[in-house]
């Protein structure tokens, strides 16, 4: 069995090709299919894609770059959205210093809300990490 663990399936330039990119991988061999969420805020898009699609499955949560985009989503608002049958687990979040595109006090509280769903929730962490491993190590403990 082969799982496609982390792909973003959302993504706008996939979606005339998405059910060809899906059946691509099916013919490889692919029998499961992980779409990463990259910001709350599309969460439809995530669930309308797995509802579509019995061989996919999604997470919830906000990647690091978007971290300034959605400073504000609560606990409570990542694991009422986890509770879907399809939502497998919380992320993509972490921290992005290579890019540093927001302010990391932000992008830190961003990914201590994220552990905070995780750990309530009991769903896997989808973790991003580039160039803040020392920052990374503290809220994971």
């Amino acid at each position: 069995m082969l799982v496609d663990s982390h792909c973003h399936l959302d993504f706008p330039e996939l979606e005339e090709d998405r059910d060809g990119i899906l059946a691509r991988a099916r013919d490889a061999g692919v029998s499961t299919i992980v779409t990463i969420a990259t910001r709350v805020g599309r969460y439809e898009t995530y669930k309308a894609i797995a509802e579509s699609h019995p061989d996919v499955w999604f997470t919830i949560g906000t990647h690091p770059l978007g971290a300034g985009e959605e400073p504000d989503v609560p606990v409570t608002r990542l694991l009422e959205l986890s509770t879907h049958e399809k939502c497998i687990g919380i992320g993509e979040a972490g921290l992005d210093y290579f890019y540093d595109k927001v302010e990391r006090e932000t992008a830190k509280q961003v990914f201590r809300t994220h552990i905070a769903a995780s750990r309530e929730s009991r769903l896997p962490l989808v973790i991003h990490a580039r160039d803040a491993d020392a920052d990374m190590i503290a809220p994971l403990q």
